[in-house]
């Protein structure tokens, strides 16, 4: 018999010893949960509570369930273990039970990927005469994704859930999607979890199967359960009630994609008989690294009481480093971290980049191929290798280069404008036959009318716009020749009307390629500089392979000894979308958010922010993230980037103590400037991101941004 008594620490050992009844194991970062639920189901099958096929463990990733596979492996032999992902485990109910389903579905339908999803969705609007312009498709598929993971049939959504018009217009697509799906003898995944419950709910006996035989339930990373996931592990538990669920409420970052942290808060209402293990022993990070995320954490009303804590030694203090303006933050970032490299304290695969937005990457990227620093962004594409930015490189390639058939062919029907390949071969035999550049061909063809109608008309505004741009770029500055290329050609105009999280990105993204561009003397020098950036290959070191650089979000679930954290700035972290769209509990995932960023270092950590930013057409000054005063001082050394200190002389440096502790900057003084914080009688504290005549747009710490006349607010 496997000993595992030696490697558990005590509350460790309680959580795999309580195995008669609800257990919730409130894993904080980096205290082994994982270790826990492997040494559990070990212990469940050592003691003879249970044969290996009566244990169900339930995870969210594939490679999550291959990692406790391969760790139960080396604890005890246990053949036919039920581990796997909520979707894939639905699926084999599903397959199984198919028959008493009551839908038109055999046992062999087929999953469905989500560009599949989201053509059908728009097959169907255009069918009903939806306006797919103002209601994209996208944004119809998003909210039936919302309504099945909430396990919403079309039948049972009411007006209640029509919370803007395009849900009223979404129900009546959800119908006809279902129906289609259901002829073409097809699901999706969010059809997985909605009809396994359905099957489970309408039919006893199949509930009453797996009850019995699953005998033990153990859920990962509870915290990020959406509604039917949460439905579906009762149901199954609701006979042995001998669940364990393992989870972190503090790391509950997935509100957007359907996860409810209050899954995880109501354990024990929902199970009374619960018993309630917090792991606080963190055997991956520094006291100062800990003491930072529990104190920004605790500000957080709605969470389980817990505090990390370690027995390793002090460690590092956590730097704070102002910088002048992003650039400046991208060149001290990557400064940093070559004096690491260079001097053999760290390895390159050792060290991360977290933002909290996919359009930061963009700096540090450059910075690193500057200085010929190995780096892989992960869970996403390269900056310039994004669609949106290729997309405008190839408008922007077009307008200085008419030859530039590549180009041409990208965007011509980008955004749509029903050109088909028919037309667009049409063209390119017309361009092959008297040997001229498509673009050539184009334009002759619409001087001899061989296009027709409406081809004929969208093609001539598109050919106006290119030969118009070519000409502006010659005597105009590129960054508003490009910034009028965006709104001419409506590219810009379909991303604002898709109103998704992408489409917001995608925004966020050309505006940084517009701030790029502003860098150069001119357009031909940009797009130079970003086909080297695009040839230039992320080179695996042989000495440690390469520098990550992710979202936060991404790197949930990873560690790394060195983390820079930068970009922590009002608007950007906390994100104004998640205040201005859901307040206090937009702000408290943020929070959490910060937590994951931070626990995500376990030996040094940098925070960094600009006092400046380029958005669109002007520089911002740019105010300290909140979370930063959260801080504690002690924990913290705090600095300016060289670069700023020589810009800025003897200016003060921000400092981390609350707005009434800080001494008055000579510029900030009784005047109600940007980066003053100020009081509103109705919507609370804030602080003056810009000022516009006597208008003032000002960042408040609970509904986000508004503009508010000078007089109605007050300096503190």
């Amino acid at each position: 018999m496997h000993d595992n008594q030696e490697e558990l620490n005590e509350p460790q050992l309680l959580a795999t010893r309580y195995t008669e009844g609800p257990l919730l194991v409130l894993a904080g970062a980096g205290t082994g949960k994982t270790k826990v639920l492997t040494h559990r189901i070990a212990h469940i099958i050592e003691q003879n509570l249970a044969q290996p096929y009566e244990i169900l463990a339930v995870t969210f990733t594939n490679k999550a369930a291959k990692e406790m596979q391969d760790r139960i492996t080396n604890i005890i032999h246990a053949d036919g273990l039920n581990i796997g992902t909520f979707h894939s485990i639905a699926a084999r109910m599903l397959r199984t039970h198919i028959a008493s389903l009551g839908k038109d579905l055999t046992s062999n339908f087929t999953i469905i990927n989500q560009d599949d999803q989201i053509r059908l969705v728009k097959n169907i609007a255009l069918e009903l005469n939806i306006d797919v312009k103002q209601y994209p498709a996208k944004m119809i598929h998003i909210i039936i994704s919302k309504w099945k993971d909430q396990g919403l049939t079309p039948d049972k959504i009411g007006e209640s859930d029509f919370i803007a018009p395009a849900y009223r217009l979404a129900k009546i697509v959800y119908f006809e999607y279902q129906k289609q799906m259901h002829a073409s003898n097809a699901v999706d995944f969010g059809d997985l979890l909605l009809y396994c419950n359905q099957l489970l709910i309408h039919n006893q006996d199949i509930l009453e199967h797996y009850q019995n035989k699953f005998k033990y339930i153990l859920v990962d990373e509870y915290q990020d359960t959406n509604a039917v996931q949460y439905v579906w592990v009762r149901m199954l538990a609701s006979k042995h009630k001998n669940i364990c669920c393992v989870g972190d409420d503090d790391q509950s970052i997935y509100s957007w994609r359907g996860a409810e942290v209050k899954n995880i808060l109501r354990f024990e209402q929902d199970f009374p008989s619960a018993i309630v293990v917090k792991l606080e022993q963190n055997y991956r990070s520094t006291p100062y690294i800990l003491s930072a995320a529990s104190q920004i954490i605790s500000h957080n009303k709605h969470r389980h009481s817990k505090k990390l804590w370690t027995d390793q030694k002090d460690g590092e203090k956590i730097k704070i480093i102002s910088c002048w303006n992003d650039k400046e933050e991208a060149r001290y970032v990557t400064t940093e971290i070559a004096k690491f490299i260079n001097n053999g304290k760290y390895k390159t695969n050792q060290i991360a980049i977290l933002v909290r937005a996919g359009f930061q990457t963009r700096s540090f990227e450059e910075a690193f191929i500057s200085n010929a620093l190995p780096y892989q962004i992960i869970g996403g594409l390269r900056f310039y290798e994004r669609m949106e930015i290729r997309d405008l490189l190839s408008y922007i390639r077009l307008s200085i280069n008419h030859n530039d058939n590549l180009a041409l062919e990208r965007i011509i029907n980008v955004p749509k404008r029903s050109i088909g390949n028919v037309t667009l071969k049409k063209i390119k035999d017309f361009a092959s036959e008297y040997e001229v550049s498509v673009f050539e061909a184009l334009k002759q063809m619409i001087e001899q009318n061989i296009l027709k109608g409406k081809t004929k008309d969208s093609l001539e505004e598109f050919t106006d716009l290119i030969v118009l741009c070519g000409q502006k770029y010659q005597h105009e500055s590129a960054f508003e020749v490009t910034k009028f290329i965006l709104e001419k050609s409506g590219y810009l105009a379909v991303l604002k009307e898709e109103k998704t999280d992408e489409s917001r990105a995608r925004i966020e993204n050309l505006n940084e390629m517009l701030r790029a561009i502003d860098e150069f003397n001119n357009i031909t020098e940009f797009v130079e500089h970003s086909s080297l950036v695009m040839d230039n290959e992320s080179l695996e070191s042989d000495f440690g392979g390469t520098v990550k650089i992710m979202t936060l979000h991404a790197a949930k679930g990873l560690e790394f000894d060195l983390v820079f954290l930068p970009g922590w700035e009002e608007n950007i972290f906390p994100h104004q979308k998640a205040i201005a769209e859901e307040g206090d509990k937009g702000l408290e995932e943020e929070r959490r958010i910060a937590y994951v960023g931070i626990t995500r270092a376990k030996k040094e950590l940098y925070i960094t922010h600009a006092e400046s930013r380029r958005i669109f057409a002007e520089f911002i000054k740019s105010v300290p993230s909140r979370f930063l005063r959260e801080i504690p001082s002690e924990l913290c050394a705090t600095s300016s980037s060289t670069n700023k200190l020589n810009y800025l002389g003897s200016r003060h440096n921000f400092s981390m103590q609350p707005s009434n502790q800080r001494q008055n900057n000579i510029d900030t003084i009784a005047t109600k400037k940007p980066g003053s914080r100020i009081r509103h009688s109705k919507f609370g504290t804030g602080v003056i991101v810009r000022k516009n005549g006597d208008s003032l747009e000002i960042a408040f710490e609970k509904i986000g941004l508004k503009t508010i006349k000078e007089a109605y607010v007050e300096l503190i």
